[in-house]
C-alpha cells in the first residue's frame, strides 16, 4: 500500500475538525471566492453535487437537499464523506471555469503517482459494478439528469459541484475480455482540489449510483 496516497487526504481529517474549520471562517467571503451563492439573512449556502441542490446551514452545517425524489439518492445529507468534500470546497476553492477539455486520473498533477490505488477504488469498482448492467447504469444518470455521450459503450457527463462536471464511460465485458471504465474529470478541478482528493469524488459517484439501484 502507498501510505503517501492517504497521507493529507479529507478522509483522514475527521469530521469535526472540518466543521470547526467551517464554523470559523468568513461565510460571505467564501462565497465570493467560490460563487457559491450565501443567503446572510438564513445563514445558508446553496450548493449543488451530482445535480442536487443543497441548502447547507452555516455555522452548524446542517445539509438539507432541496430537489430530493424519491427515486434520487441525495448523498450529502447522508454521506459524510460528500459533506466533508462540499466544506473543503467552501474552505479552500475557487470559483473557476473549465475550458472544455477533460482530464484522465494520470493527467492530473501527480495522477501517476496515485493512479494505482484510484484504479482499484474508481475504475475496477465502476467497471465491475456496471459493467453487465449498462441499461441499469443508463437508467441510473438519467435519473440524475446526467448528458448522455457517445464515448465507449455508454457514456454520461454529469456535474459534480458546482462548475465542476466528471465524464463516465462503461465498456462492457464478455466472455474473453472484462468491463472497463473510465472516469474524466473537467480541467477546473485541481485549481480547487488535489489530486488525491479526486478519488473521493469517485466514491461519492459511485455510491450513488449503487444506492440508486
Amino acid at each position: 500500500m502507498n501510505l503517501d496516497y492517504a497521507k493529507n487526504s479529507i478522509e483522514e481529517v475527521p469530521f469535526g475538525q472540518y466543521l470547526e474549520q467551517f464554523q470559523a471562517m468568513d461565510p460571505e467571503a467564501a462565497s465570493v471566492r467560490t460563487g457559491i451563492p450565501y443567503d446572510t439573512g438564513r445563514k445558508c449556502f446553496t450548493m449543488r453535487m451530482l445535480q442536487r441542490t443543497y441548502e447547507i446551514g452555516w455555522p452548524e452545517c446542517n445539509v438539507t437537499c432541496l430537489d430530493k425524489t424519491e427515486d434520487v439518492f441525495a448523498i450529502m445529507e447522508d454521506a459524510v464523506d460528500a459533506k466533508i468534500f462540499a466544506i473543503r470546497y467552501l474552505l479552500n476553492g475557487v470559483q473557476s471555469d473549465s475550458t472544455g477539455k477533460f482530464l484522465t486520473y494520470r493527467e492530473l498533477p501527480s495522477g501517476d503517482l496515485y493512479f494505482q490505488q484510484f484504479q482499484g477504488r474508481c475504475l475496477m469498482r465502476l467497471a465491475y459494478g456496471f459493467g453487465f448492467k449498462l441499461d441499469k447504469f443508463s437508467d441510473i444518470m438519467e435519473r440524475l439528469g446526467a448528458k448522455k455521450l457517445t464515448y465507449g459503450d455508454v457514456s454520461y457527463e454529469i456535474e459534480f459541484i458546482n462548475g465542476h462536471f466528471v465524464r463516465f464511460i462503461l465498456w462492457t465485458g464478455d466472455d474473453e475480455f472484462p468491463p472497463s471504465s473510465q472516469i474524466l474529470f473537467s480541467d477546473n478541478f485541481p485549481l480547487s482540489f488535489e489530486t488525491y482528493d479526486l478519488a473521493v469524488v469517485g466514491d461519492i459517484s459511485i455510491t450513488t449510483l449503487k444506492k440508486m439501484q
